[in-house]
């Protein structure tokens, strides 16, 4: 039977099995935590908010899409390299997750292929220098900025030190 006058329209089947019917176009909607579970015991990329990559195996999560990841690496690449830190087993609070998806195995096998892995310590020395690059740059710009305030040169590019 169907119910008018309501916003949903709902299809009772005889065989006490409640089956929406699609053809009336009912609004339907699956929360985000709830969609989880299709990803439980897959392995998943987790970045979270302050830009750090987690590779780990979900294995639950809760209403507030807290995580659980087993087995977890912790992802970190600067320019071409990269390094894995061993994590193991961590819970991500749910707030801190900017972006979380399946890993293509085969996607993930070309990325790291394209790559270097490096120890750690040779990637902290990479971070290092490209930041002093950065810090050195930035000073060259606030340098060009002041010269051009006081007309020493005419044009921002034309200094090039």
């Amino acid at each position: 039977r169907r119910v008018r006058g309501s916003f949903y329209h709902w299809n009772f089947v005889l065989d006490s099995f409640i089956d929406i019917d699609f053809n009336m176009n009912i609004p339907f909607m699956i929360t985000a935590t709830a969609s989880l579970a299709e990803e439980l015991d897959k392995k998943l990329l987790v970045v979270l908010r302050d830009g750090r990559k987690l590779v780990g195996t979900l294995r639950c999560f809760d209403q507030f899409a807290n995580v659980v990841l087993e087995n977890t690496v912790e992802r970190i690449f600067v320019q071409n390299e990269y390094c894995e830190l061993d994590i193991g087993t961590v819970i991500v609070r749910g707030e801190n997750v900017t972006l979380m998806g399946e890993i293509d195995t085969e996607k993930e096998v070309e990325i790291v292929s394209e790559n270097k892995w490096v120890s750690v310590d040779q990637l902290k020395l990479v971070q290092a220098h490209l930041k002093e690059k950065k810090k050195i740059e930035e000073q060259q710009k606030v340098k060009r900025k002041l010269l051009f305030n006081r007309g020493i040169i005419d044009d921002l590019d034309d200094l090039h030190i």
